[in-house]
């Protein structure tokens, strides 16, 4: 990194990269998505004498029914009012039952740039918005360093919409479930740049087993959309090294997104 950008980055204040205004919390380190359970909750400590948020009621969707050819062609043809019901309702795969909210995604709709991690974890699963803990705010300054800011340009999203148990990783059969959800996210908003966060979102994406570091600097694609990898924000909270690398993917998005033609491709 140039002499010139660290005193960009110390301007923006945003030097060292990326750098935390407060210490992450020991729970948001030891999960996937940066929002780990409640330890005290699960395992009758002081805090598990608290009560517990009332989860609202499901109204199941008519789709989660479906065999999952006939539900993804189903919600091939579904506008966003339609999709956001359905994935409200959604019972389709047993992820349904422990959540408290889903996480449907959040942006603008007609953003040039979509990212995508893995799933929610506790913080998103309370709030029923992606990345709004410690790996949240790591996220929204890896946007601002390169110029970029959420809801503005910008769709967060994930792989499945709902929390899996304990923050691990979603089975193939919950992403086989959601994806067609994620699928006609990309078609209504068509970007010109999808970014994956991690490796489950990359390798489900992508349809192939390889490492974050075996992906990063090339330019993918996903059903036609370009698509570049980097590692997820939770990951560098654990692993402060990275950031280096992280932000070495961060500038080639921007070099490739220059690249990419000024139209954007029309919502299908």
């Amino acid at each position: 990194m140039s002499a010139n950008r660290d005193e960009i980055l110390k301007e923006l204040g945003l030097w060292p990269v990326w750098k935390l205004r407060e210490p992450p919390a020991a729970d948001a380190l030891s999960g996937s998505t940066g929002a780990a359970r409640s330890a005290d909750a699960l395992s009758g400590g002081a805090g598990a004498s608290r009560a517990l948020p009332k989860r609202p009621p499901v109204v199941a969707d008519a789709a989660s029914a479906l065999p999952l050819d006939a539900r993804a062609a189903e919600i091939a043809r579904m506008d966003w009012p339609q999709l956001k019901a359905s994935v409200a309702g959604c019972t389709a795969c047993p992820l349904h039952k422990g959540r408290n909210k889903t996480v449907f995604g959040v942006g603008d709709e007609q953003a040039e740039w979509m990212f995508i991690g893995e799933g929610p974890g506790a913080d998103e699963d309370a709030k029923g918005e992606p990345f709004v803990g410690q790996a949240g705010k790591l996220l929204d300054n890896m946007l601002a360093a390169i110029g970029l800011k959420r809801g503005k340009n910008v769709y967060i999203g994930n792989m499945v919409k709902c929390r899996p148990p304990g923050n691990r990783n979603p089975e193939p059969l919950e992403v086989s479930q959601c994806e067609p959800y994620l699928r006609r996210q990309i078609g209504l908003i068509g970007p010109k740049l999808i970014v994956a966060l991690g490796k489950v979102a990359a390798v489900n994406l992508l349809k192939r087993d390889a490492s974050v570091a075996s992906l990063r600097g090339k330019v993918l694609e996903y059903q036609g959309t370009p698509l570049i990898v980097t590692y997820h924000p939770a990951y560098l909270l654990r692993s402060l090294p990275d950031k280096a690398k992280a932000w070495e993917d961060l500038c080639f998005a921007v070099e490739t997104m220059n690249s990419l033609q000024n139209t954007k491709p029309a919502p299908i």
